[in-house]
């Protein structure tokens, strides 16, 4: 015990007179060595990589002439992604499959967390059932999709021609107009249970004293919700809100599985057109240039993102 208090004594007298979180120039020191070996991890797999492929989107590189330099162009590349139509194009198709699928999945997450917040008999169920969608990984996710929408044995095709909304089998994923509707579908459905879950918590921790208040006044369902509900649960919403939009500018592996970019290069998404370049036309350089562009869509995203938090913790 008395070492135990010495030990609290001595630690009392390092912190006297300091800020909480603040600590001594030894204490940094040894931080920092400690630090040491992640830092050398994380420099080696993410900032070369990162800082060579920058350097990449400078020149005319390819992808198979490894043993020569490549030619400087400077800001060539990213002049001729900001012009070429089909980087306009993918912009588009990006914005458009990022707010409708990140819209869709706030509006069926925050009712699935209505619904899961009441008390009714298999609650516990549901709720389980509401981690399915997200354990599947996005591959597996994208080819169960595929499976219904087949146009020769789909079940949505069966489904929607037993009960008559369909004169015959069509194809989704082959028709321009409808295959980036589904894709936001499969999107969606994997996606939303993360903004249920975390509009759930939010609910949970609500105070029940706001109701019982409203409930005196005569508040009814909505005005309850939208003065009371919605207030309460933004906080917490608007960071999945945000990453959800920042996961969705990159979206690849469900476009690549499901339609490749595909019919007509209808459902192209600016990830999709970056691997395209990179690896499908060995235009190292451009894909770079292409890969930064959406890396500063990104940083204006995580931008918004910094500053709702910070907007947050503000009194």
């Amino acid at each position: 015990m008395s070492r135990v208090g010495t030990a609290g004594e001595r630690h009392a007298a390092l912190t006297r007179g300091r800020a909480p979180g603040t600590l001594t120039r030894r204490e940094s020191r040894v931080a920092w060595v400690m630090l040491l070996p992640v830092l050398i991890v994380v420099l080696g797999a993410v900032g070369y990589p990162l800082l060579r492929t920058l350097y990449l989107s400078f020149t005319d590189a390819r992808l198979m002439a490894f043993t020569q330099a490549p030619p400087w162009v400077g800001l060539s590349n990213y002049a001729q992604a900001l012009q070429s139509p089909a980087f306009q194009a993918a912009t588009g198709r990006t914005a458009l499959f990022v707010v409708a699928s990140v819209g869709l999945e706030v509006l069926l997450g925050v009712l699935a967390a209505l619904l899961l917040n009441q008390r009714f008999y298999g609650r516990a169920l549901a709720r389980a059932l509401l981690i399915v969608p997200l354990a599947l990984p996005t591959v597996v996710n994208a080819i169960m999709w595929r499976w219904i929408y087949n146009p020769e044995y789909g079940a949505l095709n069966a489904l929607l021609t037993q009960w008559h909304l369909l004169p015959e089998y069509r194809s989704w994923l082959g028709d321009p107009g409808s295959a980036m509707t589904m894709l936001i579908v499969a999107d969606v459905w994997k996606n939303f249970p993360l903004v249920a879950i975390v509009a759930l918590s939010a609910l949970q921790l609500m105070d029940r004293a706001l109701y019982e208040a409203a409930d005196i006044d005569g508040a009814g369902a909505w005005t309850r919700f939208w003065r009371i509900t919605w207030p309460g649960i933004l906080p917490v919403l608007s960071v999945a809100i945000v990453l959800r939009t920042i996961e969705a500018v990159k979206v690849f592996d469900l476009v690549f599985v499901m339609t490749r970019g595909g019919p007509a290069d209808s459902t192209k998404t600016l990830s999709l057109l970056v691997f395209e370049q990179g690896f499908g036309f060995l235009r190292s350089g451009v894909g770079a240039a292409y890969a930064y562009l959406v890396v500063a869509i990104s940083a204006v995203l995580i931008a918004l993102y910094l500053t709702l938090l910070r907007r947050q913790a503000a009194p």
